[in-house]
């Protein structure tokens, strides 16, 4: 993970070119400026750790860190290859540290695709097969997308990213995470 986040702040401290300011759309005017959404932003962290901690089988050690791998360096090669950034927010972030920090840390840049997005909904997925594997009921599963949804609406919410970033990479990824766990067989117990 560290060597993840140093190429990561690597990429963005030292563009490949002109950065491209992402363009807003309808999308990101529905959404309100919403400092409380943090909270949700910030969940991501806990949230990516939780499949890990259940991978259940060999294969399932070897498919989850590489698919996840191969999302986070798609993502690098295209900060790398396609500088991009979020608009200027007019909103002052001083009254939130946690917002503060995270827009002083990450700035503008690296916006497009949504990694953030990308990884939560690579674990919503992952962590949805496992939880119909053990015969979890359907209201964990369905807590565990609405948890993902939260960290995608947070990441419009508190400005970090736009709408397009957000269907970038968390589409792209989505769709060859599902086909990848609905052709494994859930255990029967």
């Amino acid at each position: 993970m560290m060597l993840f986040f140093w190429a990561y702040f690597s990429v963005l401290q030292h563009p490949n070119g002109e950065v491209t300011v992402m363009p807003l759309t309808v999308v990101d005017r529905w959404i309100p400026v919403t400092p409380s959404a943090f909270g949700f932003y910030a969940a991501l962290w806990f949230y990516v750790s939780v499949p890990p901690a259940f991978l259940a089988d060999m294969r399932q050690l070897i498919v989850t860190p590489a698919g996840i791998s191969a999302l986070c360096l798609s993502g690098l090669a295209i900060f790398w290859l396609w500088p991009t950034a979020v608009p200027h927010a007019d909103v002052d972030w001083a009254g939130n540290a946690g917002i503060a920090l995270i827009k002083g840390i990450d700035l503008a840049g690296n916006a497009c695709p949504s990694l953030h997005v990308a990884t939560a909904v690579f674990s919503a997925v992952w962590l949805a097969y496992q939880l119909r594997s053990i015969g979890a009921p359907p209201a964990f599963a369905a807590s565990s997308w609405l948890l993902c949804w939260a960290i995608v609406w947070s990441t419009l919410a508190i400005r970090q990213h736009v709408f397009l970033d957000v269907l970038a990479l968390g589409l792209v990824f989505a769709f060859p995470s599902l086909r990848t766990v609905s052709r494994q067989p859930v255990p029967v117990a």
